[in-house]
C-alpha cells in the first residue's frame, strides 16, 4: 500500500487552534461575568455610579453615560448642584472663632507635613497639608500677565511668599485653558478686581475678611464688602459649618480626585489641604467625605474646597510640593491663595482692567500642547513664541466653548466688559451662579 502522498494532520496546529478556542471561551466568559457583576448586583451598580461621579467632575463628564446612562448621569449632576447649594446657604457664625493674634517671625507662621490616607491598607491618596497660624497674613494673588495666567511657583517667587496654593475656578477649554478666564469673581486687598454679576447675586464664595475669618458658603459681594472681605475667590462646595459635617451619609457624590481644600480651626488657624490624584501607584485623590472627616478630627469650624484637579497644587519653600494631574506640569492659572511674611506688601494687580474680551485660550496657545504636538509630528520649535491662533475656536467673553471643560461645563465665559468695584455687570437670564457652572471638584 502506497502511503507517501498522505498528509497526516499537523499535531502543533491542533494544539494552536485549541489554546485560541479556550482563550477566546475563557474571555467570553470573563465578559459575561463582569457584565453581571457590574449590571445586576448592588456592588456593581454602586462601582458604576462611583465611577461615573469621577468621569463628571472632569471636562469629559458627557462621558458618563457609558457607565450609568445619559437620564442617570443628568439626574446625578442636577443632585450634586443642589445639594452644594444647599450645603452654602446657611451663615456661618464669625463668634466662634477666637483668633490667636499673637506675633509670630516668618519661620512661625506656617508649617507643611505629609498626609496619606490610613483607613486603607494600601494608601489610595497622598499630599499635603499645611498650617497658617496667622490667617491675617493670607491674600489672593493675581496673575501678573496680560491675557494669560500665572504658576503659583512664579507668584511665589514675584511676591516673596511663604508658600501658596491654587485659588478660583476658570474657563478652561478642554482643559488647555491659558488660565486668564476667572468664573464668578475675585477680591485682593480690599478691592473687586473682576466679577461677572451685580453685587447683590450671592455666588459661592471662598474669602478671608481683614481680621483673618474665613468665610465659606453663598454670599452676594455687597454682603462681602459689609462683612469686611478683603480676599476671596468663587468655588465650592462647603462641607463644615460652624463645626458640624454637611456631608452626612455616602461620600460626597463626587469621586475621587485631586483636591485642594482648607479650613479654619476655632483658634483661627488655617488648615490647606492639597491631595494628588488620577495617577495610579501614587494617589488616585480624595472623596469629599474624607476631607470633612480629615478637618473634623482638627477641630475645624468652617470648611471648603478651593479648585481641584489638575490645577491642585501647594508650593513652599520655593518649590513646588506637591505632583499635579495636570499631564503639562503646573498649570497657569488665574489667582492663588498666598501666605506673605508682610501681606501688605503686596498690591493686587489687575490684568482685566479695560478689557472688553477674555480669551480662555486652548489648544492654540498651549505651551505643553504644541510642544507635544511638535514632537508626534517630527517638527522641531525654531521659535519660543506661542502659535497664532489659527486652529482652535478662540471664546469670546459672554459667549463660551465649543466644548465643556473641567471647571466649566457648557457653560458661558466671564462677563464682556470685567469690572471693578460694585458697578457691575448683571448676569443675563441664562446665566446664574447657581447654575452647574463648576463640578465640586475640577478638571
Amino acid at each position: 500500500m502506497e502511503l507517501k502522498n498522505i498528509v497526516l494532520p499537523n499535531n502543533r496546529t491542533r494544539v494552536r487552534w485549541g489554546w485560541l478556542k479556550k482563550t477566546l471561551m475563557a474571555i467570553g466568559a470573563s465578559v459575561i461575568v463582569c457584565s453581571m457583576l457590574l449590571f445586576m448586583t448592588p456592588w456593581g451598580n454602586d462601582l458604576r455610579t462611583n465611577l461615573a461621579e469621577m468621569v463628571i467632575n472632569t471636562q469629559h463628564r458627557e462621558w458618563a453615560w457609558l457607565l450609568v446612562g445619559a437620564e442617570k448621569r443628568d439626574d446625578m449632576v442636577n443632585k450634586m448642584q443642589k445639594q452644594i447649594d444647599v450645603w452654602g446657604v446657611d451663615k456661618q457664625h464669625d463668634g466662634l472663632i477666637k483668633l490667636d493674634k499673637r506675633k509670630r517671625t516668618a519661620s512661625e507662621l506656617i508649617k507643611v507635613v505629609d498626609i496619606q490616607d490610613e483607613i486603607h491598607k494600601i494608601p489610595t491618596w497622598r499630599g499635603k497639608k499645611m498650617y497658617v497660624y496667622d490667617p491675617r497674613t493670607i491674600r489672593l494673588v493675581t496673575t501678573s500677565h496680560k491675557q494669560e495666567g500665572e504658576k503659583i511657583t512664579d507668584m511665589v517667587k514675584r511676591t516673596g511668599a511663604l508658600a501658596g496654593v491654587n485659588g478660583g475656578a476658570f474657563d478652561d477649554p478642554q482643559g488647555l485653558g491659558n488660565g486668564f478666564a476667572p468664573i464668578g469673581f475675585l477680591m485682593s486687598g480690599g478691592k473687586v478686581i473682576l466679577t461677572e454679576y451685580d453685587g447683590s447675586v450671592k455666588q459661592h464664595v471662598v474669602g478671608f475678611t481683614k481680621n483673618g475669618i474665613l468665610k465659606i458658603g453663598l454670599y452676594s459681594i455687597d454682603e462681602l464688602i459689609k462683612d469686611g472681605v478683603t480676599d476671596a475667590a468663587f468655588w465650592k462646595p462647603r462641607i463644615i459649618e460652624d463645626g458640624k459635617g454637611l456631608i452626612t451619609s455616602g461620600d460626597g457624590g463626587a469621586g475621587r480626585d485631586p483636591r485642594t481644600a482648607l479650613c479654619q480651626t476655632g483658634n483661627g488657624t488655617i488648615i490647606f489641604l492639597v491631595i494628588d490624584g488620577r495617577q495610579p501607584g501614587h494617589s488616585m485623590g480624595a472623596t469629599l467625605k474624607e476631607v470633612q472627616d480629615i478637618f473634623l478630627s482638627e477641630g475645624c469650624m468652617n470648611a471648603g474646597f478651593l479648585d481641584g484637579g489638575a490645577s491642585s497644587e501647594l508650593v513652599a519653600d520655593g518649590k513646588l510640593q506637591t505632583k499635579p494631574a495636570s499631564r503639562y506640569g503646573e498649570r497657569r492659572l488665574p489667582d492663588g491663595f498666598l501666605v506673605l511674611a508682610d501681606p501688605s506688601s503686596y498690591k493686587p494687580d489687575n490684568m482685566w482692567e479695560g478689557l472688553t474680551k477674555i480669551d480662555a485660550g486652548g489648544a492654540y496657545d498651549n505651551p505643553g500642547f504644541q510642544q507635544e504636538q511638535a514632537k508626534l509630528h517630527g517638527k522641531v520649535e525654531h521659535s519660543s513664541s506661542p502659535p497664532k491662533p489659527n486652529a482652535t475656536h478662540k471664546p469670546q467673553a459672554g459667549k463660551g466653548t465649543d466644548q465643556p471643560s473641567a471647571t466649566t461645563p457648557r457653560t458661558s465665559s466671564p462677563s464682556p466688559t470685567p469690572t471693578k468695584g460694585k458697578s457691575t455687570a448683571k448676569p443675563t437670564p441664562s446665566s446664574s451662579p447657581n447654575e452647574d457652572r463648576t463640578s465640586s471638584v475640577k478638571k
